[in-house]
């Protein structure tokens, strides 16, 4: 029943999300940053954590987990340094992710070759 929970959460966001794409003009990335700004205010709310149990990996597919990684990291260095902390603190907790999308991006790029459309 957990698996379920998780496909079935996880599938009616992108679900959602692919109708928002299709029915409205918004461009993708503008979805993308919608869901991360969601994720940040679910944390902020405290909803973010008892919709992860429930949904378990599912609330994690399309941003929304990103986002609140962002909230928890701006959170804590707030907490820790004060108002610099809302410009560092999201930075620090999401750091290794976008690192890795960094390195792994450029060695994708050096083993398929990518070339700009015309």
């Amino acid at each position: 029943m957990e698996y379920l929970n998780s496909f079935l959460i996880g599938g009616l966001i992108c679900a959602a999300v692919q109708i928002l794409l299709d029915r409205t003009k918004l461009m993708p990335g503008r979805v993308m940053v919608l869901l991360v700004c969601a994720g940040a205010l679910l944390g902020f709310c405290n909803i973010y954590e008892p919709f992860r149990e429930f949904a378990k990996s599912g609330a994690g597919v399309p941003l929304l987990g990103f986002g609140n990684t962002l909230w928890q990291g701006v959170k804590e260095a707030v907490d820790k340094h004060g108002f610099i902390g809302i410009f560092m603190g999201g930075f620090t907790s999401s750091a290794v992710g976008i690192s890795a999308a960094l390195v792994f991006g450029y060695l994708a790029s050096l083993i398929f070759d990518p070339r700009m459309k015309k």
